[in-house]
């Protein structure tokens, strides 16, 4: 199953370049590493256009984003990345429960037409 979510960065060229700074390879703690892939996320990917951030995950059937947020709030280094990113993050408006990533829903899909 394939996830998508959204959010905005905050609209600063040097913010934007310091939250893609940490998300390059060797610079995402490994403990946040591992609580994604324990959670059962499999691929993750982040997209960026503008300030406007997409992030895809790939999930295997075990994947529980209840239970991945109450695990989150359970970890410090989970805890500490997740403040450190908020700084550049911004919810959309219309974000459920005042959660930054806001997930999208599929409105078409090539596959079902003939």
């Amino acid at each position: 199953m394939i996830h998508v979510l959204t959010l905005d960065l905050a609209d600063d060229e040097a913010a934007i370049a310091e939250y893609e700074y940490w998300h390059r390879p060797g610079n995402v703690p490994a403990p946040v590493l591992a609580s994604i892939r324990e959670a059962g996320i499999t691929q993750m990917d982040i997209y960026r256009t503008g300030n406007r951030l997409v992030m895809t995950m790939v999930v295997t059937d075990a994947f529980d984003p209840a239970a991945k947020a109450a695990a989150d709030l359970a970890d410090p280094d989970v805890v500490a990345w997740e403040a450190k990113m908020g700084q550049f993050q911004r919810a959309l408006p219309h974000a459920p429960d005042g959660s930054r990533w806001t997930p999208m829903t599929r409105i078409f899909r090539l596959t079902d037409h003939a």
